[in-house]
């Protein structure tokens, strides 16, 4: 453990029922955080029991609760589709909640805190691999915008707070996550668990075909959101902003975020292959050319979270047969989102 984070503190994790926000809190546990033996704590209170939507139900719940280390992993999110679909929805939750939880901890006297971003805040035909400078030099990919206008205001909110006020708030930048707790909704999920209950449900049904979206040319990063988790972990304990011996950029500026992915990217059209045979599906693949790709090539440039120290440890051969695992449990479960 490092000075930075310490076992007695009190952590948040704002968003700890989505797939992002429980992989934290194991990572967390795992690593001996939160611990109520040691003074610590893991507080997790669910929407019932803290609105992040009502910034004074937000200032109430940290006056009683008064927390140190705060994770903000809470956010509206989905694929293609429902970017396209819910565009005010995705602004209008997103910033409400990222300006209060944000807000309120660096009013309260938080000592760190950690906002989660996504690579969709990069411009649609980004240098690639995909450095951190790439950010606001050039155009978003129109299909997830609105999400990515909302992500792209709170790492510049954490950053002015750092700037104007020395508030300790980081953001790390993950690639496309996947894993436990993902949802795998045909239309508002995104594309690998998409595809990973479409190839299930076309082998339930004995089809002898399964069409997915697009050309299948674009190229994709997956990230298992277990070593999301970890990296969180790893951060928190080894970066901030304000140290002086932290990552910079080109300039020889402090970074305010950092990329997280395994640097690693392959074509949708071989994600589905590999994924038809994890789920045993033998039929043949057809491209619906009418529907929209979305960005052509997105791979990220993760040598600064590795100059860190930190690598990606899961690679798609283990993560796969454990995500159609996670399908298979949630539909004995009937918690399989329709």
């Amino acid at each position: 453990m490092s000075g930075l984070i310490r076992a007695e503190d009190r952590f948040f994790v704002a968003g700890a029922r989505g797939m992002v926000g429980s992989a934290i809190c194991r990572a967390l546990q795992e690593n001996g955080y939160g611990d109520q033996a040691k003074g610590g704590a893991l507080l997790t209170p669910n929407r019932q029991e803290l609105d992040l939507l009502d910034a004074k139900a937000v200032e109430a719940w940290y006056e009683k609760q008064k927390p140190d280390v705060v994770v903000l992993a809470a956010a509206k999110v989905g694929g293609i589709y429902a970017n396209d679909t819910y565009p005010a929805d995705f602004l209008l939750e997103n910033l409400k909640t990222q300006t209060n939880v944000i807000e309120v901890s660096w009013r309260a006297g938080v000592r760190r805190l950690l906002f989660l971003g996504s690579s969709c805040i990069y411009p649609k035909f980004a240098e690639q691999p995909i450095k951190e400078e790439e950010l606001l030099m050039g155009a978003l990919e129109p299909t997830n915008e609105w999400y990515a206008i909302a992500k792209i205001t709170g790492i510049k909110l954490c950053e002015s707070l750092r700037k104007q006020y020395g508030f300790d708030a980081i953001s790390l930048m993950p690639t496309n996550l996947y894993g436990p707790g993902d949802s795998y909704h045909q239309e508002n999920s995104h594309v690998l668990p998409a595809l990973i209950r479409r190839f299930h449900e076309a082998k339930e049904a004995g089809a002898t075909t399964v069409t997915c979206w697009g050309t299948g040319s674009p190229m994709r990063e997956f990230l298992h959101v277990g070593d999301l988790g970890h990296a969180c972990v790893f951060a928190l304990e080894n970066w901030s902003a304000l140290s002086s011996d932290a990552p910079r950029d080109d300039q020889g500026k402090p970074l305010a975020f950092l990329n997280v992915g395994t640097g690693v990217d392959l074509t949708i059209k071989d994600l589905a292959e590999q994924i038809a045979a994890v789920v045993g599906f033998e039929g043949t693949i057809e491209w619906d050319t009418s529907k929209p790709d979305g960005t052509p090539k997105k791979q990220l440039d993760v040598s600064r979270m590795k100059g860190l120290g930190w690598n990606a440890q899961i690679p798609l051969s283990q993560g796969l047969p454990a995500a159609y695992g996670d399908l298979l449990s949630a539909q004995a479960a009937k918690t399989l989102r329709q």
